[in-house]
This record gives structure tokens, C-alpha cells and sequence, in this order.
């Protein structure tokens, strides 16, 4: 052999061997990641299969490409659901020299990535939706990236702007949904440097500033998002020079001004999202858009016309555009040409008819354009719209007959035409709206009977058909409905009986037929009913007696006035809070008298002689008794108390002074009852407002007292406690000040004593000492805990399922909109949590502790009295975990507060999480708030948020809808929240129709794009 062809056989036997131990070391280096990994899921098992450690290459695993040298160019581990403690990139860098695709989205690793930037032929780096921690690294030898994504994960501290400027190549930059960066003031001049980017993602980036005129220098985006941050200002004209863009989100920031002049030449968008502003102007801008598959504008200040061109926009799906001030009519043709499936422009000042061909392509499923001015009539057209779901055209000046087919939607969940003058009659076809659950048809024209057909529709939850001029009897099939809960048929023309079927209708909680022409007697099965909270019959004919079956009810509401009822009130109503229920009734009589006039006896002379005498002897005999009974308790009980002693010791009781007793309903006890109660064995909760004890009186019953604090600490409660820490009277109050704290004591206790819904704690009585020393609430005892307990306590929350919780969320939500909307002035909470929502024997929800705080802050703060119903400095009202982020610089609550608080309940039911938890592996604690929006997206994400415990399909298709309005409740911006008006229409919603497929689920991650407030 020639020496030249020795060289050469040598040489390639030298290159062999250096190319079988490069493979080896690649080898090496991809199984030590998969070691690393601490959870491998079945699903991802075969994908790791053919990582094999024989293998002499690393060319045919699965998800790792080799250019034509055999060297590893890429490893791709996508939505694997793997997961690690750490990633060891130091070796992955160090093994495969000619990397240049890193690619790890949506797993569960966990770590520092510092060791990534010695992959310095890196071209594509994404580790998006991971729980990577630690400092984010200097990207500045990473030089020939062109995508970089480490969007929604853990990573904290400042971000690098400056090194994006070593990557001039840079095509994709995603950085969004990451809440622990450290806020950025301005918006970074880094990123406008970028002049090669096709997509911008730095929503909920912590980014504040205004959006730079610099933006117009980066013509290759075609997708901008900035959403949920800190923007303010105007969008600047030099947008208009993106003329590549088709997805532009800024919704939940604070811009201000018009839309550009010159907007409409970005003609080439399909997805336009500016919502959640403070954007004013027209919108003419948007005429030329004709590309538009999704428009929505919500929450803004736009005027105007809706532009007529929208109507020939052939790709149009999806408009939103609620919650402005826009007048003029609707295109005519809108919705006729594309898909068209959602609207929503609720709550402008838009005229005209509803144009007829939005459903003309069979996909319609919402129309929503309560609370504007529309006229006319329901166009024929939706009478075949066999898709749609919610059908809301409320408190408009439509008028006419409703189309047959509109009542007998098979889809339909809502239907709501209140506040407009619709006449003619219910149509039959109701009872063939076999998902309809709302149907709310008050304050219009209509005629003639309930159909005898509603029976069929037994979904059935609302049914207010109030302030018309219907006639003829409630239909006896109307105890079909077997999941109704609320009836109101007052204010009509109704005539007949009350059928005894109501008595079936075992989920009733409010029942209102006041106002019509009702005859006959009451039902005694109206007292079957378990749930029934409020009764008002008012104004009809009924005659008979007060059956003696409403005694059992749980009544906060009883009206039966201006009636033709006779004869004795059973005595558990004859009651103070009842007062005015009977007023308009001759013929009622009481044998208390207090309220009614005194029942008078009855039967032959001698027969009442006879009766006298006896009574009168037995009468005396009992007072004797009486007597020597009191004599023999009060001996015992001034034992007790020499024994014991003051306030300080094992029981409350005043030995010297005395005790007010204030009766808000009827009493089985007394104050010494509930004083000798109060020990400390019986301690059962404490926080910022109070102890609370568990007193079981002599026959057995159960009741809650607060031992209400006079001064509470300057210091937020924990996430844990139902109520407070008990603190002793100061001994410098003077006597001005004590004097002051009573009187408005009394004051508040007193309007907390008016409160009567069956989601709210019953107030029975207050006690007060006589020097003002000790004050305490005596409520009703509540068998099965708090929420919070049912959730996050051991072995507790496997009880509750997505129905039990979802009835939970709309009880409460209920309860804390009647203290918001219900009384005569609003009533704030002040530390809305799931510890102060009780569970009753059929774990229906009651508010606890409302209004207390304003009891509390009234001693404490100097700013109490002054008439202003909002939390001042002096005490912190609320709970950490619950607390509105705005209360850290205002120190005021609101009603917006309380709804803050009551979304993070709603995320403690979706995700089954406490409001503060600590991280797996000491990572320190968690806001609940925080942790839900950094794993929201648009990439079926969503769905991993809902609590492993619902497992049911449906059940999480309507957690991911609850989860939409949890997170409109903890909007950071109060203005963006929702009333709790709104949040019991939007909880209502959510269930309506429970009969969901696995494919509606894998649409679920994508509800939250379609923000729906109304």
C-alpha cells in the first residue's frame, strides 16, 4: 500500500473513532436529562423509548434531529407533561456542541436555567410554561438566536434588556406571563431595536410606560401582544406602520385616546383586543379592517356609530363591544356572511332593530345586547337558531310578539327579555327548552296564561315573569320543576289557587305571587319546602288561616299582608321581625298580642268560666314553680361565678353588673344561657374581629357567639382563621369614647339585625354589658364548617364535587350581592373568604361575619364617624391572600374589595389551592392570584388549573368558566371588576346546560379569550 493511501486509512480511522466518542458523549449527555427527570407520565413513556443507552448514536431518539455529520442539532421535549428539579444544561451544552434547538415547552421542570447560555450556537431556545426559578440569565452569548420563549414560568429579578441587543436575528421574543420579573418602569428601547421580529409577546410582563413611537421601527410583526400590564398613554400613531400585524392584544392596561389616525391601514388583522382601556374617539378607524375575525373593544369610553361596514366583513366571528358609548344602529347585515357565533354590546345607547341574519350560517351561539335601545321585534329568524345558548335582549324598547320558536331553542340556557314592551302570550314551546334554565320575562306586555307546557322544561332554575299582565291559574304542572329556586310571578293579573304541587319544588329558596288576584287558601305544602327563604303573597284574596306548617321554614322574607286570612298566627311568627308580614288582615289575631291583636276565647259562658278557673290555678301553680326554679338557678349561678370569676378567667360572666339582651327573632334562651357559655373549652375560631364560641344550650341546640373585640390589631389576619383574636379592653378608653363605641355598636348591630337572606348567617341577638365592657352576637350555628375547612382540610374536600362547589359559589355570590344591592344602603364586608362562608346541614352557603369590620374600625380609627362607608388606616380589614392589591396605598375598602376577595374564593374552588400556599420543595409561598395568572394562555393550559378532585368532563368545562370570572374579580384595576350583580348572572351562566363532550373540553383553554362580563 502506497504510504499516501496509509495516511489517508489512518486519518479515516482517526475520524471514526472521534466521531463514535462524540456520539457516545451525546449519548451520554441526553440520557443524563432523562434521569434527571423525577416524573415521567405514561403518555411521555413512548416517547422515551428509543432513548436507549446502547444506542451508539443519539440520531434516532425520538424528538432529537442530527445534521448529515451525525452530530445532535436539535432536542425537542414538547408538552410532555415531564418533570425535574433541576435541567443539566451545563452538560447538554457542554456534549452537543453543534445544538441549535433547545426546545422544552409546557412541562413541570423546575431549576435555574443559567447553565443554557453555553449553548452559544443556540438558534431557538424556548422553555415556556416550566417552573424554572432563579435569576433570568444574560442572554449576550446566545448570538445567533432567532426565537427565544421563556414565557409563563417562575423566573424572577430584572430581565437583560440589554442583552437582546446581541441578537440581531431575533425573530421571535416571548417573555410574557412571567409575574415575578421585577416591574420594568418604562418600555424597554431594547426591544424596538429588534427590527427582525415577526411576534412580540410580553403580556402580563410587569412593563409599564408608555408604548414607544419606536414600535413603527419593528414592520415585520405579525403578532403584538402587551396585554395585562402597566401601559398608559396613547397608541401611538407609528403603529399604523405595522402593516404585517394580524394579532394585536392590548386589553387590561390603561391607554387612553382615540385609535390612531391611519389605524385602518393595518388591514391585514384578524385579531384585534383592546379592551379593559380607557380608549375614547370612533370607530372609524376600524372600517377598513375587512380581515377581522375577532373585534373586541369592551370596557372602553368609544362613541359613535358602529361602522356599517362591519356588516360586510366576511370572516367576522366574534364582536365585542359592551360597556361603551355607542349609539346609532347595528349593520343590518351584520353576521350574514361568516360563522358568526358571539355578540355581546351590552350596556351602550344603540337604536334601531336587531339585525336578522346574524344566525343565518347556523353556528350563533350568544346574542347579548341587554341594556341599550333597540326597537322593533325579535327578528323571525332566531326562532331557528338551534345553536344558541344565551338569548339576552333585556331592558331595551323592543316590542311585538316573541316567535314561536324562540321558546323551544334546544340549546338555549338564557333566555332574558325583562324591561322591554313584548306582548302576546308564553308560547307552549317553552316546555321543549329542555336546557333552558333562566328565563326571565318581567316588566313587559305579555298576556294570557302560564302555559300548563313549562313543566317540561326541567332544567328550570329562574322563573321571574313579574310586572305583566298574564292571567288564569299558576299550572299545577309548574311542580315539575324539580330544580327551580326562584319564582316570581308578582304583579299580574293571576287568579285561582296556589297549587299544592309548589310543595315538589324542593329547591324553591324565594317564592314572590304578591300583587295579583290569587284566591283560595294558603297550601300547607308550602311549609315542605327545605330551601324556601322568602315567601311574599301580598296583595291577593287568599283566605283561611296561616298554616301552621310556615312555622318550620327558615323564613328571612315573610309577607302575607292585605289578604283576607283569619283566625291565630302560629306563634313562632308572631315575632318582632315579622311585624308588618300580617298587616291588612282583620281577621289574624295572636295570642301574644305584641304585634296582632290578642286572640279572643271562644265557646259557650259556662265552657269559658270553666276554662278560666283552670287556667287560672294552673296558671298560678306554674308561676310558683317558675319562681322556685328561678330562686334555685340564680344560687347555682352565683356559686358558678365566685368561683370562676371575671371576664379574664374560664367563663364570661359579670358578677356585679348586668346584661341588654336584643332580640332580633324568637328566643329559646336567655343571656345568661349564652354568657355561661362562654368559656374557653368551647373556643371554636378567632381572628380580627372576635372569638367565637360553640354553645350548646340546655335542650340541646347550638349556637355560634361572637365575643365581638372592642380594638383590633394593627395586623392583617391569617389566611386560616374564621375570626379574631380576642383583645382585652384598653383601660384608657374614657368614658366619652366607650359611650360613642356603644351607640354605634348598637347602630350597626342594629341594620346587620335587618338582614334576611337565606345566604347570609341569621343574626338572633345581641348582649351587651352595662358599662359597654363586653359585646356579643349570638348567630345561628352552622353543622358543617367553613368552605375552607371542606376544601384544604385532610380527607374533607373529597366530598365536595364541581355541582356541590359551583352551588357554593353562586349561594355566596348571591349573599354578598344582597349586602351590596339588597339593603338600604350597601353593606361592605370587609374580609370576604372562604373561612367566613358556612356550610349548613345541606351544605347550602351562608355569609359569616359581614360588617364587622366597620364595627371594629369605629373604636380604633380616627376616621371613624366621619359617614364615609369605607376602611380607614388604624385597622387592617381583611386577610392576607384576599386582600384588593389597591388597599396596600388607599387603606378604603369598597364594594370592588369585596368582589376582589370573593374571586380569589372563586379560584380556591376551580384549583382546590389555599389563597397563600408554599411551593413543593421550599420555594417559599405562593399567591394564589399570581400563580393562576401566569399559567393562563390561549394554549389548552387552562384546563391543568382545574382541582385534580373534578374529574368529570362537564364538570371542568364549567370550572374553566368560573375560572373566567374569578379572574375578571381579581382584575388589578377595581374600575375592570365586575359588580356582584353581574358575578351571580355570570356563576348562573356558567351552568347552564350540563351536557358537555370531551371535544367542548378541548376547547376549554379557550373561553378566556372571550372576556364576557354581562
Amino acid at each position: 500500500m502506497p504510504p499516501a493511501a496509509r495516511h489517508l486509512l489512518l486519518l479515516l480511522y482517526l475520524l471514526a473513532a472521534v466521531a463514535s466518542t462524540a456520539g457516545a458523549a451525546e449519548v451520554d449527555a441526553l440520557l443524563a436529562f432523562k434521569r434527571a427527570l423525577t416524573t415521567i407520565p405514561p403518555d411521555a413513556a413512548g416517547f422515551f423509548a428509543t432513548w436507549d443507552g446502547a444506542a451508539a448514536s443519539p440520531c434516532k431518539f425520538t424528538g432529537v434531529a442530527c445534521d448529515p455529520r451525525g452530530r445532535v442539532t436539535a432536542v425537542s421535549v414538547r408538552v410532555q407533561g415531564v418533570a425535574s428539579k433541576s435541567v443539566p444544561f451545563d452538560d447538554i451544552c457542554s456534549s452537543l456542541p453543534a445544538l441549535t434547538t433547545l426546545a422544552l415547552p409546557e412541562n413541570a421542570l423546575a431549576g435555574d436555567i443559567a447553565g443554557v447560555v453555553a449553548c452559544t450556537n443556540l438558534q431557538e431556545l424556548t422553555l415556556s410554561f416550566n417552573g424554572f426559578t432563579g435569576p433570568v440569565p444574560d442572554f449576550s452569548p446566545l448570538k445567533n438566536l432567532r426565537i427565544l420563549n421563556i414565557s409563563s414560568t417562575s423566573l424572577a429579578g430584572a430581565f437583560p434588556w440589554k442583552s437582546l441587543l446581541s441578537m440581531p436575528h431575533l425573530t421571535v421574543l416571548s417573555l410574557g406571563d412571567n409575574p415575578f420579573l421585577k416591574p420594568t418602569p418604562a418600555f424597554p428601547d431594547e426591544v424596538t431595536k429588534l427590527t427582525n421580529l415577526t411576534a412580540l409577546y410580553m403580556s402580563a410582563a410587569n412593563i409599564g410606560g408608555a408604548i414607544p413611537a419606536a414600535i413603527g421601527d419593528l414592520t415585520n410583526l405579525v403578532d403584538l401582544e402587551l396585554s395585562d400590564n402597566n401601559l398608559h398613554g396613547a397608541i401611538p400613531p407609528e403603529i399604523t406602520k405595522l402593516t404585517n400585524l394580524q394579532y394585536l392584544e392590548l386589553y387590561n392596561n390603561s391607554l387612553t385616546g382615540a385609535l390612531p389616525a391611519g389605524f385602518g391601514q393595518l388591514t391585514k388583522l384578524q385579531y384585534l383586543d383592546a379592551s379593559m382601556n380607557k380608549l375614547t374617539g370612533s370607530l372609524a378607524e376600524v372600517r377598513t379592517l375587512t380581515r377581522l375575525v375577532s373585534l373586541q373593544l369592551f370596557y372602553n369610553g368609544f362613541t359613535g356609530h358602529v361602522p356599517p361596514e362591519l356588516g360586510e366583513f366576511r370572516d367576522l366571528v366574534n364582536l365585542s363591544l359592551y360597556n361603551n358609548n355607542l349609539t346609532g344602529e347595528l349593520p343590518q347585515s351584520l353576521g350574514r356572511w361568516a360563522q358568526f357565533n358571539f355578540i355581546d354590546v351590552s350596556t351602550n345607547s344603540l337604536t334601531g332593530p336587531i339585525p336578522p341574519d346574524m344566525c343565518k350560517q347556523g353556528t350563533m351561539l350568544k346574542l347579548l345586547i341587554l341594556e341599550n335601545k333597540f326597537s322593533g321585534e325579535i327578528p323571525a329568524s332566531y326562532a331557528s337558531c338551534t345553536t344558541l345558548q344565551r338569548f339576552r335582549v333585556s331592558k331595551n324598547n323592543l316590542s311585538g310578539a316573541v316567535p314561536e320558536g324562540i321558546w323551544a331553542l334546544p340549546a338555549v340556557n338564557v333566555i332574558d327579555l325583562e324591561g322591554n314592551r313584548f306582548s302576546g302570550g308564553i308560547g307552549d314551546g317553552v316546555g321543549k327548552a329542555k336546557a333552558l334554565t333562566i328565563l326571565r320575562l318581567a316588566g313587559n306586555h305579555f298576556t294570557g296564561a302560564i302555559p300548563a307546557a313549562i313543566g317540561g322544561a326541567s332544567n328550570l332554575e329562574v322563573v321571574d315573569v313579574s310586572n305583566n299582565g298574564l292571567t288564569g291559574e299558576v299550572p299545577e304542572s309548574v311542580g315539575k320543576l324539580s330544580r327551580l329556586g326562584s319564582l316570581d310571578i308578582s304583579q299580574n293579573s293571576m287568579v285561582g289557587p296556589i297549587p299544592a304541587s309548589i310543595g315538589a319544588c324542593s329547591a324553591l329558596s324565594t317564592v314572590n305571587f304578591a300583587r295579583n288576584k290569587i284566591d283560595g287558601v294558603i297550601p300547607d305544602e308550602l311549609g315542605d319546602l327545605p330551601r324556601l327563604n322568602s315567601l311574599d303573597l301580598s296583595g291577593n284574596r287568599l283566605s283561611g288561616g296561616v298554616p301552621a306548617s310556615l312555622a318550620g321554614l327558615k323564613l328571612s322574607f315573610l309577607n302575607l299582608s292585605d289578604n283576607k286570612l283569619v283566625g291565630p298566627v302560629p306563634e313562632p311568627l308572631a315575632i318582632a321581625a315579622y311585624g308588618e308580614s300580617f298587616l291588612g288582615n282583620p281577621g289574624l289575631c295572636a295570642t301574644n298580642g305584641h304585634f296582632l291583636r290578642r286572640c279572643s276565647p271562644t265557646g259557650t259562658d259556662g265552657a269559658n268560666k270553666a276554662r278560666t278557673v283552670v287556667t287560672c290555678v294552673l296558671a298560678a301553680m306554674a308561676v310558683l314553680l317558675a319562681l322556685l326554679g328561678a330562686v334555685m338557678y340564680l344560687n347555682k349561678k352565683k356559686k358558678a361565678a365566685n368561683k370562676l370569676g371575671g371576664v379574664g378567667g374560664k367563663v364570661l360572666w359579670n358578677k356585679k353588673g348586668s346584661w341588654d339582651l336584643k332580640s332580633f327573632r324568637v328566643l329559646a334562651f336567655d343571656e345568661r344561657d349564652i354568657v355561661a357559655g362562654v368559656r374557653d373549652e368551647n373556643l371554636i375560631g378567632s381572628g380580627g374581629s372576635g372569638n367565637v364560641y360553640r354553645v350548646k344550650l340546655g335542650d340541646g341546640a347550638v349556637v355560634a357567639v361572637k365575643h365581638v373585640t372592642r380594638h383590633a390589631a394593627p395586623a392583617a389576619t391569617s389566611t386560616t382563621a374564621a375570626s379574631a383574636t380576642m383583645l382585652p379592653r384598653s383601660k384608657s378608653t374614657t368614658n366619652k369614647t366607650s359611650a360613642r363605641w356603644c351607640r354605634e355598636f348598637d347602630a350597626e348591630v342594629g341594620t346587620l339585625s335587618r338582614i334576611r337572606h337565606v345566604n347570609v348567617v341569621k343574626l338572633l341577638c345581641s348582649i351587651t354589658s352595662d358599662d359597654g365592657a363586653a359585646s356579643l352576637l349570638v348567630y345561628e350555628h352552622l353543622p358543617n364548617g367553613s368552605l375552607y375547612d371542606r376544601l384544604h382540610s385532610d380527607g374533607l374536600g373529597l366530598g365536595l364535587s364541581w355541582a356541590d362547589r359551583h352551588d357554593i359559589a353562586v349561594g355566596a355570590a348571591r349573599g354578598l350581592e344582597y349586602l351590596h344591592h339588597g339593603c338600604d344602603r350597601p353593606i361592605l364586608h370587609r374580609d370576604v373568604k372562604s373561612s367566613n362562608i358556612l356550610l349548613d346541614e345541606a351544605f347550602k352557603p351562608r355569609i359569616a361575619d359581614f360588617g364587622l369590620a366597620k364595627i371594629i374600625n369605629s373604636s380604633s380609627s380616627s376616621g371613624a364617624g366621619n359617614g364615609n362607608d369605607s376602611s380607614s388606616a388604624g385597622v387592617v380589614a381583611g386577610t392576607l391572600g384576599y386582600m384588593a392589591p389597591e388597599y396596600a396605598y388607599t387603606w378604603k375598602v369598597t364594594e370592588k374589595s369585596d368582589v376582589y376577595s370573593f374571586g380569589v374564593v372563586l379560584l380556591e374552588l376551580v384549583t382546590g389551592r389555599r389563597p397563600i400556599q408554599a411551593e413543593d420543595g421550599g420555594g417559599g409561598n405562593k399567591d394564589l392570584v399570581d400563580w393562576v395568572a401566569r399559567r393562563l394562555d390561549t394554549r389548552d393550559k387552562v384546563v391543568s388549573l382545574i382541582d385534580e378532585r373534578i374529574t368529570e368532563d362537564w364538570a371542568k368545562e364549567e370550572a374553566v368558566r368560573v375560572l373566567r370570572v374569578a379572574v375578571l374579580c381579581t382584575s388589578r384595576a377595581p374600575s375592570m371588576r365586575p359588580s356582584m350583580r353581574t358575578v351571580v348572572q355570570m356563576l348562573e351562566d356558567a351552568a347552564v346546560g350540563r351536557e358537555y363532550t370531551a371535544a367542548a373540553l378541548a376547547q376549554a383553554g379557550k373561553l378566556l379569550q372571550v372576556k364576557v362580563v354581562t
